[in-house]
Parts: structure tokens; C-alpha cells; sequence
């Protein structure tokens, strides 16, 4: 067996950081019950990448679409339009042998351990149970070292927590084997939705560096679902911002905290628990004025920009037209009218200050 400090990536990972898993255009509307025609546009037009070895943040507040993104690649929704593609070849499967080979090679982590975990049924027999689904080939001594291997993998002892009770573990324990579970399968990619956010701030940092851990020993991708955008700083390689179901910022993670470029994000930054440590007082006095309001109405989202009913920048072009999410330069991209060129659109909102700050 190969030495848990050092364990062998699966046979069908990709450490050479191409894309695994890739969203185009991906759309849910969510029918909405005895409303002819209505429907909650909870995503519109995700184009997303997850490469192998790094960690993608979706960043946004509650309705944002950032948990819709998440299930729509994990197949438990299914589009309204758009395509997900596993390296390349577009997934259809809703059934079947390449629908469970689909769910072993993609896994997901949810966001209460308290619930994700049958409470009659003890740490050995929910490991044990996602072996005999993914790893057939397991069998007796082999099953049982598997098994012991994926606690020491999530730095639980063995002996101490396998036949334990969900009630007899902590949140983090409990979180700890939920994301063992899904080793079990030996995926490639993993779906993490708000990981972190139902347990303590104190054991929060553990568990993220335990996937951080993952991501580095086994070129796992990793979808990291958060409305933290502080520990999306510190954990992800990319982030991309989502509001009302779209878009509105990507890039690198360093950079997009420190020169938020989309109004929403520098709402974001500076709502974060320490905005200090994300963005220094010369940056966040760009956007003095601040945003107002609440997110809309998703049965009915605004025209042109969603975010533009808060935006105190906001123009008759930004009510009016869907800005699309267009390059600023060094990996950056902001759907922003603010970020077009002045030449070629009339009546843009005043954000030169802000592109050079970003452009810096």
C-alpha cells in the first residue's frame, strides 16, 4: 500500500493543471408553482473552468446562484441550457454506467455536517459503504485498510472515530469524514459548498487546509463555494464573483481582493470581517459612496446590469444594456460598463479612477 504521507494521485487525475471539469453557458430557471410562464432566474450564462490542482472560489451573497452552479455540475440539477464538459466531452448522461462513473470521477461536499451524515449509522458503515459502490474491488483486508486510510487521509485516528456515531463527533469531525466519503470515490473534482460556514471560526481554518492539503498531494480540482470573500482570499487560486445569477468579476485570487474592480465586489471586500487585511484605505476610497438597496427579484431580475438598482454609479446604459464580462487586462475580467471603452459607448458611468487603480 502506498505510504499515506505521500499518497499516489488516482489513476485518472491530472496533475499537469489542464481542465477537468468545464462549464459553457450555463443556465437554470427554476419554475415557479401556479405562475403560468414565471420562473426564478437563479443562473444565467456561467462559463466556468476547474483545472486539476487548483481551487476556484464562487463568491457571492445568499441567491447569487453560487450553490445553483454547484448542483448543476454536480448533476443533481440539470440545465435549463449550456453544457457542462468533463476534459471536453460534453455530459448527458441522467442514468446508467456513465452516470455513476460521472459521480466517482465528480464529488460533492455539503455544507451541514450535521445532516449530511445518517445519525443511525456509524463512521465505519458510511466509508465502507461508498467502497463497496466505488471501489468494488475491495475486499475484506483490503476494504478495511481503504477504509482506515481515508480517516488517516482527513487526519481522524483510526481507532479513536471508526466506530463512532455522527452524534458523538464535532462539526469539523463530522465534515472531516464527509469529505473521506467522498475520497472514497477517488474523484478528480470536488464540489465544495459553504464547507465551513456552519462550524466554529476556530476549526474553520483547519478544514480548509485539509482540502488545500488534498488539492496539493492529490491534483484534485476544487470548487470552493463561499459568500466569504476573506476566506476565498486565502484558499483559492481563482475567484470568480457571482450577483443575482451572474458573473461579475474573475481573476486571480490576490487580485481581486486587493483591486476589487466591479462595484459589488468592492461591496464584498468591504463587508468582509477584517476589509484591513484585504484592502488598504487608498483603494476603498474609490468607492466612498457605497451601495444601496437589496439584491432583486429573481422571478423578475432587472434589465441591463442586475446590479445596477444598488449602484451608485449607475447610468441610463447600465439600466438598459447586459454588460458582458470582458478582459481588463492581467488575467482580470469585470462586467462593468464602467470598464468599456469610452469610445465606443456613450453615456458609460465615471470610473476612470477605478480602471487606473485596477490597471496598476
Amino acid at each position: 500500500m502506498t505510504e499515506l504521507a505521500d499518497p499516489a494521485p488516482p489513476p485518472h487525475a491530472d496533475t499537469s493543471g489542464d481542465v477537468v471539469l468545464a462549464a459553457a453557458g450555463l443556465t437554470k430557471h427554476f419554475s415557479v408553482g401556479g405562475r403560468r410562464g414565471a420562473a426564478v432566474h437563479a443562473l444565467d450564462d456561467l462559463d466556468l473552468a476547474l483545472r486539476a490542482g487548483q481551487v476556484v472560489a464562487l463568491v457571492g451573497e445568499s441567491g447569487s446562484g453560487k450553490s445553483t452552479a454547484a448542483r448543476l455540475l454536480a448533476r443533481l440539477h440539470l440545465p435549463t441550457r449550456g453544457s457542462v464538459l468533463l476534459h471536453g466531452e460534453p455530459v448527458t448522461a441522467r442514468r446508467g454506467r456513465a452516470f455513476r462513473a460521472y459521480c466517482r470521477r465528480v464529488q460533492m461536499i455539503f455544507q451541514d455536517p450535521f445532516a449530511s451524515l445518517n445519525p443511525v449509522h456509524t463512521v465505519r458503515y458510511t466509508l465502507t459503504r461508498s467502497l463497496r459502490i466505488h471501489r468494488p474491488e475491495l475486499h475484506g483486508a483490503e476494504r478495511e485498510a481503504a477504509l482506515r486510510s481515508l480517516l488517516d487521509r482527513v487526519q481522524l485516528r483510526p481507532d479513536r472515530f471508526v466506530d463512532k456515531f455522527p452524534h458523538e463527533l464535532s462539526g469539523g469531525q463530522r465534515q472531516r469524514v464527509a469529505i473521506a466519503r467522498a475520497l472514497a470515490a477517488e474523484p478528480e473534482v470536488l464540489l465544495a459548498d459553504e464547507p465551513i460556514s456552519m462550524l466554529d471560526v476556530s476549526i474553520r481554518i483547519g478544514i480548509l487546509n485539509l482540502l488545500r492539503d488534498l488539492r496539493d498531494r492529490l491534483g484534485i480540482a476544487i470548487l470552493y463555494i463561499t459568500h466569504d470573500i476573506a476566506s476565498a482570499r486565502y484558499f483559492a487560486d481563482e475567484i470568480r464573483v457571482l450577483y443575482a445569477g451572474r458573473a461579475v468579476e474573475s481573476g486571480d485570487a490576490e487580485s481581486v481582493t486587493q483591486r476589487p474592480a466591479h462595484p459589488y465586489t468592492q461591496l464584498l471586500v468591504r463587508s468582509a470581517p477584517d476589509p484591513d487585511q484585504l484592502v488598504g484605505e487608498r483603494r476603498t476610497a474609490t468607492w466612498s459612496s457605497g451601495a444601496r438597496g437589496e439584491p432583486p427579484n429573481m422571478v423578475r431580475p432587472p434589465a441591463g446590469c442586475r446590479f445596477h438598482p444598488r449602484c451608485p454609479f449607475a447610468t441610463d446604459l447600465c439600466r438598459t444594456s447586459v454588460p458582458a464580462l470582458t478582459g481588463i487586462g492581467a488575467g482580470r475580467s469585470v462586467a462593468c460598463w464602467g470598464y468599456a471603452d469610452p469610445d465606443e459607448h456613450a453615456g458609460l458611468p465615471d470610473l476612470g479612477a477605478a480602471r487606473q487603480e485596477v490597471a496598476a
